[in-house]
């Protein structure tokens, strides 16, 4: 028996997928890479990384609301883009949505590719949610 637990948003997480958006390990929520795309797997913004940004933020939003917290509750994120000038245009989103200071730890990283066709941007997460809430 894992002892971890699946966090899903909403019922229309595509059952064929292997794996969850979010994973509770005790007081932990692991969000999953994530891309912009919509509930009808279209990108959102195509070619404006600010815009894919917002987009992963808000689904961010939707995965932690679902385990009783929210984005303040991130404590770190992995960014992987395609272009370094890109990801410089991501700082002001992060400001938008993550309202720090305290700012969550943070790591970039350029690549090649990425699997979602469109994606400028795909993100990762961990927050801590202080008392752990039965989802």
């Amino acid at each position: 028996m894992p002892s971890y637990e699946p966090i899903m948003p909403n019922a229309a997480w595509p059952k064929s997928f292997t794996f969850s958006p979010g994973v509770r390990a005790g007081n932990l929520i692991f969000l999953s890479g994530t891309t912009a795309d919509d509930e009808r797997g279209q990108i959102v913004g195509p070619g404006d990384i600010a815009e894919q940004t917002r987009q992963i933020y808000r689904k961010f939003a939707a995965i932690l609301e679902a385990a009783g917290g929210g984005l303040e509750n991130i404590v770190e994120t992995t960014d992987y883009v395609l272009s370094l000038d890109d990801y410089k245009r991501t700082a002001d989103v992060r400001r938008e949505f993550l309202q720090g200071p305290p700012w969550p730890a943070a790591t970039g990283v350029v690549v090649s590719g990425l699997v979602r066709r469109g994606a400028l941007i795909e993100i990762k997460g961990i927050a801590f949610l202080p008392e752990s809430v039965p989802i």
